[in-house]
């Protein structure tokens, strides 16, 4: 049996553990004997109080940004139209909200881009240290080191990608039932559909951005003169050459946000365009296939795509002709840096292995504004939607808490009310007054266009009048919170609507754990109990989009149990019979009937006589004003009159009122 200890050659063949246990022990010596002699060099003992004091400098103001963008007081300074801070910057306090997260963000943003002067300064040591003493210890001991230190620039790299994710995911969901909101709020406004779902898109695409590697490139800018003032302890001519094309490349950045900044807004104005376009068509799809409208409606579509694509393209094409230039500079800049580096090694002013380390680092010190120059556009985008997301946020601030106040049970009083739709500035309604008290129902008739719907708007608080007051009970209706307000109102709108969901949901509107007697008893007072019963899965058939699954007559029977739900005080039916058959419209006198006997108040409006044979008072409309109101029969007779001129049939109306 051989024993490669005692024989050169095996030892030098097969090497023992203790061997390799005897060299990684003098690896460590000589790599504390290297650092002892750079201690007592004059670059170590000079380069790292440079360093720090230079990188004290830089950090400094972009601390201070941080902490201005972070600090509570700041936000709300800063915010316009604030009020005390409190409701004007609800991002940014969403922002200021994961302010540690943005701060480890920030910190491992730091040590990334300190983590990455280790393969140039790995470099360096190997062609300057390692090579002329051609030592093996010191060379594994800098490689297990190297390796050490590329772990942790890893693993922070991945920890940072991680925490920006979960800071989106968190900004989206405090945020999301606002944005929520903004949508439900925005048909109220006067604003297309979609229009009134630009909030969602622009929370996703602020989302989008915080989650993405473009981020990340923001972090990283600020470490630029790190890496330049590196360049200088180099050698002068090197730093030089590095911060011009710095100042290059970050001059191209500005030129990136001035040449995309228009088309941005363009292809966003666009697009909103394409979309409402595509909404229509597919609301009226049975409309245009009748009337043969769908070849014209897709040259409409065709033009209005190739409108946004076209701002697309013309964006993407500044986006990447830039992000190209930029690349090319890089290349040229580091090309350059390498030939002052071997002038400077041919004159003896700099090692082989400063010209390499430098060439790497002015690669590096180029790659966060190539990075962010390549998700400029996103970064234009996600701005954009900052801005009208704030916009839009300041305008609809979240309603304040409010007393409670005792249900409705006496009376609803307007005096007159003038009342503006939203986006037009003319009066629909016109000084309208009347006083209802608990047991009437009021049948509201007039021509199209006269104000119904005017009126029956502002009387769910949906609407606010622009003039005069609306009181229930002697409380204006802006004195009760939107949700404790809709639990004493019933209202069925003159476009009959169900939410996806099943017939019991849509009853109890959509309530958690809602009181089956409640719900049948409110089916039962619509008279539509026993067709529900008929339904292939009763009350848990699935209405389908928009009620789809169900006739025009079967949705508004059931839309009408919806307004009944839980016997809300006030019940307001805009053309309820429109699509009911005679068993419909029976079924609607016996509800109005119900709601007047439990001492309620129900206005109905309509054009047809049978829906107001149930009422007790009738007030008629015409061109927003009050042509007459007071009791049924004796407004109906009044009307009847047919030399009675229109301005005595006013006189009489306010006379009655």
């Amino acid at each position: 049996m051989v024993n490669d200890n005692d024989r050169g050659m095996g030892a030098d063949r097969l090497p023992s553990p203790f061997s390799l246990a005897d060299s990684f022990r003098a690896a460590l010596l000589r790599a504390s004997n290297y650092r002892q002699h750079l201690r007592e060099s004059d670059l170590a003992s000079t380069a790292p109080t440079l360093i720090v004091s230079k990188l004290r400098g830089w950090l400094l103001p972009f601390h201070a940004g941080w902490q201005r963008l972070l600090t509570p007081a700041a936000i709300d300074a800063e915010t316009p139209g604030s009020t005390g801070g409190v409701k004007a910057g609800e991002l940014r306090a969403a922002l200021r909200a994961h302010r540690s997260a943005l701060i480890g963000i920030a910190t491992a943003s730091g040590l990334v881009s300190l983590l990455s002067l280790t393969a140039p300064l790995f470099m360096l040591q190997v062609y300057d240290r390692v090579l002329p003493s051609r030592s093996v210890p010191t060379l594994v001991g800098l490689a297990l080191l190297v390796l050490v230190l590329f772990a942790f620039q890893g693993l922070l790299d991945m920890l940072r990608g991680r925490i920006l994710l979960r800071v989106g995911r968190g900004i989206d969901e405090r945020l999301s039932p606002r944005v929520f909101e903004l949508v439900m709020r925005a048909p109220l406004q006067g604003r297309a559909a979609a229009e009134g779902q630009q909030p969602i898109r622009d929370l996703d695409n602020v989302r989008s951005f915080m989650s993405s590697t473009g981020l990340t490139a923001f972090f990283d800018l600020p470490w630029l003169p790190v890496y330049v003032a590196v360049c200088f302890l180099f050698h002068p001519l090197m730093g030089v050459a590095v911060l011009f094309g710095a100042l290059l490349v970050c001059s191209l950045t500005l030129l990136t946000e001035v040449m995309t900044r228009g088309p941005a807004r363009v292809a966003v104005t666009l697009a909103t365009s394409r979309q409402k376009l595509a909404d229509a068509a597919r609301r009226n799809a049975a409309l245009l296939q009748a009337l043969g409208m769908r070849p014209r409606m897709t040259e409409r579509w065709t033009q209005a795509s190739e409108n946004y694509l076209q701002s697309q393209q013309a964006a993407n094409d500044m986006t990447t002709g830039l992000g190209s230039l930029s690349r090319v500079l890089r290349v040229v800049i580091q090309s350059g840096v390498l030939g002052i580096g071997a002038y400077l090694v041919i004159n003896q002013e700099a090692t082989a292995g400063v010209m390499l380390a430098a060439t790497i680092l002015a690669s590096r010190s180029l790659a966060p504004v190539e990075l962010a120059i390549a998700n400029w556009k996103s970064f234009v985008t996600a701005r954009q939607s900052w801005r009208r997301l704030s916009e839009a946020l300041v305008a609809a601030p979240v309603e304040e808490e409010r007393i409670a106040l005792p249900a409705p049970k006496q009376n609803i009083r307007l005096t007159a009310v003038t009342v503006v739709p939203p986006g037009t500035g003319t009066a629909a309604l016109h000084e309208v007054s009347f006083t209802l008290i608990a047991g009437n129902a009021l049948g509201v008739i007039g021509p199209s266009g006269s104000g119904k719907t005017s009126l029956a708007r502002a009387l769910i608080g949906v609407w606010k009048p622009a003039r005069g007051t609306i009181r229930l009970d002697g409380a204006t209706l802006d004195q009760w919170s939107s949700d404790a307000f809709g639990r004493f109102v019933g209202y069925l709108p003159q476009e009959v609507e169900l939410l996806e969901g099943t017939v019991a949901e849509n009853i109890a509107r959509f309530e958690q754990d809602a009181d089956p007697t409640k719900l049948i008893a409110a089916a039962t007072k619509a008279g539509v109990h026993e067709v529900i019963l008929r339904l292939p899965q009763g009350y848990k058939t699935q209405v389908g989009e928009g009620g789809a699954m169900l006739s025009g007559g079967q949705r508004q029977r059931i839309a009408l149990a919806r307004a009944l739900y839980d016997d809300p005080f006030l019940v307001i039916l805009d053309e309820p019979n429109s699509n009911l058959d005679a068993n419909g419209e029976q079924a609607l006198s016996n509800a109005i009937s119900g709601i007047r006997a439990r001492g309620g108040i129900a206005i109905v409006i309509a054009h047809r006589p049978s829906a107001v044979s149930a009422v007790d008072h009738v007030l008629v409309l015409n061109e927003g004003r009050v042509q007459a109101f007071g009791a049924r029969e004796q407004v109906l007779q009044q009307l009847r009159q047919p030399g009675l001129a229109a301005g005595e049939k006013v006189a009489r109306g306010r006379r009655s009122s």
